[in-house]
Parts: structure tokens; sequence; C-alpha cells
């Protein structure tokens, strides 16, 4: 299988059923006959974009950003429902979320495209904003602050 052919596999899995984890994902696309690791589905989430939005059942499930309804890409508000705190430390800032949160935010502040900012790195629960330069980790958190509070 190409990588063309994994993306619309995926694609389709995603758009019919709610998917919470990689390894869930993984495993659905071993039900259909594919062989993949979890790096490469890793990797395959990254390039498609898919972000977490809570489901009606009320786990965060992937999701394509023009399809996640409710997905606030509103980047103050986005920071006020979910970061927990903001913590400087050189060029970089990082943001902790409640567990399964930090992909969206990272969406909604890659989305509000921030002249300060270069890019963002998501875990589950943690954002790792990197300031561009000639901006210091301590004033962008103070900008991510100052948004989080207007919220």
């Amino acid at each position: 299988m190409n990588r063309s052919e994994r993306h619309a596999a995926i694609q389709r899995l995603i758009r019919d059923q709610p998917v919470s984890t990689q390894t869930e994902l993984a495993e659905a696309l071993r039900r259909q006959g594919h062989e993949v690791v979890q790096t490469t589905v890793s990797r395959d989430v990254h390039e498609l974009g898919l972000v977490k939005v809570r489901h009606a059942s009320g786990r965060l499930v992937y999701a394509f950003p023009e399809d996640a309804t409710g997905f606030d890409q509103d980047v103050a508000d986005a920071l006020g429902r979910w970061a927990l705190s903001v913590e400087p430390s050189g060029n970089l800032v990082v943001v902790t979320t409640p567990y399964g949160y930090a992909q969206a935010l990272a969406q909604a502040i890659d989305v509000a495209h921030h002249p300060h900012l270069a890019g963002t790195v998501a875990g589950e629960n943690t954002v790792l904003l990197i300031a561009r330069e000639p901006t210091t980790g301590a004033q962008l958190a103070d900008e991510i602050r100052a948004r989080r509070e207007a919220a």
C-alpha cells in the first residue's frame, strides 16, 4: 500500500467511525488488510492535519479541521478553555492542557498565524511554542497569557 492509498483509507475511516488513538487507527487499518506500524500512522495523522475534537459520546476523536463541528478556531477562547499553565524558557513557551487537548489547542494557535510564533509541537497534554526571532519566550508567554485572560 502506498502513501496516497493509506491516506485515502485513513480519511474513509475517520469519516465513517470515531477513532480516538493512533493505536485504534492502526488496528482499523490492519482489519482492512493494510500492514502499518504506529510510526507510519503518527506521520500520516500529522500529514493529514487531523485534530482531536469532542465526539457526541464524550470521547476525543480524530477529525479534519474543516469537518470539526464546534471546533473553536478563536485562539483566545481555546487558550481560555484549555491552557492550564504557560511557562517560558529561552525562545520557547510550554503550555500545559488537560490530557488530550494539546493537539486541538496547537491547531487553534497555528490557525491564528501569530506573527511572533514560528511554530507549535503538540503532545497529549503539552504544547511547545517556538518564538520567532527576536521575540523571547518570556515575551511570547506574556502575549499568550494576555489572550488567555481575555477569553
